[in-house]
């Protein structure tokens, strides 16, 4: 690759379009949009399709450290570009889903989420990572800021196929849009470097992501509960995306220039406050605000993850590290809309488990402010690949 395109900030662009239509995007943010016009259809609950989810999650968490032994043995690109089509496979296979038997639902929820752990941040993390060096804040959060151009976008595309082709086409829908917007990116412009250089901060950023995604996948149901049309409320989830794309970047800023542990507390105390907010039964622009403040949290969580991984324990193995280290994570994600639509089919509210999310975020806090120095600072005018 020559040129212009050589740049390395070309596989930022290339890292920031494959996850917009990563598996956080497609598996769970969409989720919402789909879950009344599924359920409806199949004639199953809430909760029923809320456990599917929260089963593929436990897949996705297996495939974690698979996906990193084998990004640290054979590389990024060579993981990526098969896994990336398997991925959108797996998607518009949604669309094959049937009432019975039941257990035909949960084997694509689990198959699914077992192939998209190639489509967590683990491989694109990776390989931003052992290009940049001095400037590796900034760059994980554009890159990762993807995610939150996915939750902005993603749903709304969602729901304009769900209205004009019905749910089942929709998947299919999307399974094309992860062929355009991440299998050719990453076959264009993600290359390995010509060089291949816990349980605290896994706690932590479980007990978080558990937190936000358990209320940000049920925000919109939560708000056609009380009456809110399903765009408007698909649109909520859109400001959530948006915040999330500002989140990430002013947090990868402020990661290269401020202690990482504070950082992360403040962005972790801005859910705590929407999720307030979207518990307190105001109407709008309150819901609007509350999603703002969760999607600004999440969108630090996998900027977080990654760099104070590179800061805490170096690059030598920082694939294996940081899949273990998703793997809990992707159980928190996933636990958390399993818990959130238990306890609405049992109170028939979110607001008991609102009160559970308040409290581990704060916890969340505290575990963070305990992290020491880094390990391994930023070095300075460090040579870059060639």
């Amino acid at each position: 690759m020559t040129g212009i395109f050589a740049s390395r900030w070309w596989i930022v662009f290339a890292c920031a379009c494959g996850l917009l239509v990563g598996a956080g995007a497609m598996l769970i943010f969409t989720f919402g949009v789909f879950l009344k016009p599924v359920a409806e259809d199949l004639g199953v609950s809430r909760g029923e399709l809320s456990g599917a989810l929260g089963a593929s999650t436990w897949f996705v968490a297996v495939s974690c450290p698979v996906i990193g032994w084998l990004i640290d043995r054979f590389g990024t690109r060579q993981v990526m570009i098969p896994g990336i089509l398997l991925f959108a496979l797996a998607v518009a296979s949604f669309g094959l889903m049937q009432a019975q038997p039941f257990l035909l639902i949960y084997a694509i929820f689990c198959v699914a989420g077992f192939i998209s752990g190639v489509q967590t941040p683990i491989p694109y993390a990776a390989v931003i990572t052992h290009w940049f060096d001095s400037h590796r804040g900034i760059a994980l959060g554009l890159a990762t800021a993807g995610v939150g151009l996915g939750v902005a976008l993603i749903p709304q595309l969602a729901a304009l196929l769900i209205a004009h082709f019905g749910w089942r086409w929709a998947y299919a829908g999307l399974g094309i849009t992860v062929v355009v917007l991440a299998w050719l990116p990453v076959l264009l412009f993600v290359r390995d470097p010509p060089w291949v250089p816990t349980s605290l901060l896994s706690v932590a950023f479980f007990l978080g992501v558990l937190a936000i995604n358990g209320t940000i996948v049920h925000i919109v149901a939560l708000l056609t509960d009380r009456g809110v049309p399903l765009q408007v409320a698909t649109g909520a989830l859109s400001i959530a995306g948006i915040a999330i794309i500002v989140g990430r970047i002013i947090c990868g800023w402020c990661l290269d220039r401020f202690w990482g542990p504070y950082v992360a507390v403040c962005f972790f105390v801005l859910p705590m406050l929407g999720i307030a907010l979207l518990g307190s039964g105001w109407g709008f622009p309150v819901p609007l605000v509350g999603a703002a403040l969760c999607g600004a949290g999440i969108g630090a969580e996998i900027d977080l993850m990654a760099f104070f991984i590179s800061r805490y324990f170096g690059l030598k193995a920082y694939g294996r590290i940081y899949g273990l280290m998703f793997m809990l994570f992707n159980i928190g994600t996933g636990m958390g809309p399993a818990l959130s639509g238990r306890a609405f089919d049992r109170f028939h509210s979110y607001s008991q488990i609102f009160t559970v999310y308040e409290a581990a975020l704060a916890l969340t806090c505290l575990l963070l402010v305990g992290l020491g120095k880094y390990a391994y600072p930023p070095v300075k005018h460090a040579p870059r690949p060639a």
